[in-house]
């Protein structure tokens, strides 16, 4: 039972397989889409800017290998950008589209005019749970996390959103539908609690074998 960390050159690949292995999880990264295909389970780590994801994600062949991931049924975990280009669109040096599993599109944070909340969030902040996922198993509300970023998902379907998180307003930190899971957090900087989120998900992977998860 293998864990595929897609690699399109764009994620903290060797911090997320670290983060998972301590957790007991068996890994590898990979852009080989029949590695990908094969795997019990998949990650998409993701950092930098939407656009350029998207660009190296399709330059590689692989959005296509990931939606047909996700449409397998089998355990699937974004995390921070890998989370964003799961959605629709963004509008990160204009409009740009993205994978368009899950309905909604990728915003900046407004500036501060007085300059209390800084742009990047870049830190530790609390989740507040919303849909109790599997992968939330053991992490306690207001539960803190570590976040980088300057945008922010704007879910379509309230009904996809698991966490919220307040920074300035209110938005989208985890999302969780079926088999797929997502974060803007990073789970592998988030210390115990990330590690918590990590295990529950090998453990759903060791659970289903790689087969189809329910919601």
């Amino acid at each position: 039972m293998t864990i595929a960390i897609i690699d399109y050159d764009m994620g903290n690949l060797r911090s997320v397989q670290k983060a998972l292995e301590r957790v007991g999880a068996s890994t590898t990264i990979t852009r080989d889409p029949a590695v990908i295909a094969g795997a019990s389970a998949a990650v998409l780590p993701g950092v930098g800017a939407f656009g350029m994801c998207m660009q190296n994600l399709n330059g590689y062949g692989l959005a296509d290998p990931v939606r047909a991931f996700v449409a397998s049924g089998r355990p699937f975990l974004g995390i921070c950008v890998g989370m964003q280009i799961l959605f629709d669109e963004s509008d990160e040096f204009g409009r740009v589209e993205g994978l368009g599993i899950l309905p909604g599109r990728v915003t900046r944070f407004p500036n501060d005019p007085d300059g209390h909340r800084k742009v990047p969030q870049m830190g530790w902040n609390t989740i507040s749970i919303r849909r109790r996922a599997p992968h939330l198993a053991g992490v306690p509300e207001d539960a803190y996390v570590y976040f980088v970023h300057s945008y922010y998902a704007e879910a379509a379907d309230d009904a996809d959103v698991a966490t919220t998180t307040e920074y300035g307003r209110p938005f989208t930190s985890a999302v969780w539908r079926d088999n797929l899971f997502a974060t803007q957090f990073h789970p592998e900087k988030s210390q115990a609690v990330g590690l918590r989120v990590l295990a529950n998900f090998a453990g759903l992977v060791a659970a289903t074998n790689g087969t189809a998860v329910a919601s």
